[in-house]
């Protein structure tokens, strides 16, 4: 995917695509026995791994872009536009459709209550292979070590990550090279759509791009920030890149 065309983001090389185009990268990885590394990025991204800038360009991590901040980054500093907004709560059950076969998944991340219900999701709900889970609190109290071993010996084609930004883009990037899955994606709150525990927006309001909004209006003590020091955190580091101080 970083053959295809980049549009960076406060110094991330954000791809642009499309959700089949990606899908078809991902599954001819799988096909071809590769490995691929996907992770969303929304305004909260940038801000929180920032620190991970360095280790995120590399050839075998794909960054697009997630939300509609992204989209007025890349017009105003950028004067372009993404193909196309892409998140882990709708390219997930995308890509799984795609696929020929049910795909061999682990999941990692989540409360365990949750976990469970969000697997349950991914089996029968979306028709793939759930090969083993690990929760985000207890379950990963284990050596790391453990943990990855676990995960090589249940042969998991996908490994689903939902441990929130930017925890598990620095786990991904401490683990990916002893990990033998194909396809590794960071998914943040996905599990907690799929177990239940946390509603997706109306159709409506998905459709009209205020989908932070409402999650806001649920969550504003926990989101707050976020949409508010985050978010001119993040147009900082935006102009800052674009005028050319520390343009990668």
């Amino acid at each position: 995917m970083k053959a295809g065309k980049i549009i960076p983001i406060a110094g991330f090389p954000v791809v642009t695509t499309t959700s089949p185009a990606l899908s078809r990268y991902l599954l001819r990885t799988v096909r071809a026995g590769k490995k691929a590394t996907l992770l969303f990025a929304n305004t909260n991204f940038i801000v929180q791994c920032r620190y991970l800038l360095d280790k995120l360009d590399k050839e075998f991590v794909t960054i697009v872009n997630d939300g509609v901040g992204m989209d007025i980054a890349a017009y105003l500093f950028r004067r372009e536009a993404f193909k196309e907004n892409l998140n882990g709560t709708d390219f997930v059950p995308q890509l799984f459709s795609a696929a020929r076969t049910p795909m061999r998944v682990f999941m990692l991340g989540g409360k365990p209550e949750i976990l469970k219900k969000s697997a349950d999701h991914v089996s029968q709900k979306l028709n793939q292979i759930v090969v083993g889970s690990c929760d985000g609190y207890a379950g990963m109290a284990n050596s790391r070590a453990t943990l990855v071993e676990s995960i090589n010996n249940s042969q998991a084609e996908v490994v689903l990550v939902a441990l929130g930004n930017p925890i598990q883009e620095e786990w991904i990037l401490a683990n990916r090279q002893a990990l033998n899955a194909n396809v590794v994606i960071g998914v943040g709150a996905l599990f907690d759509f799929w177990g239940g525990y946390k509603p997706r927006a109306p159709r409506l309001v998905q459709r009209t791009r205020l989908e932070w909004l409402y999650r806001l209006c649920l969550e504003p003590r926990r989101l707050l920030r976020r949409y508010t020091v985050d978010i001119m955190t993040f147009l900082i580091l935006c102009r800052k890149y674009r005028e050319g101080n520390g343009q990668v």
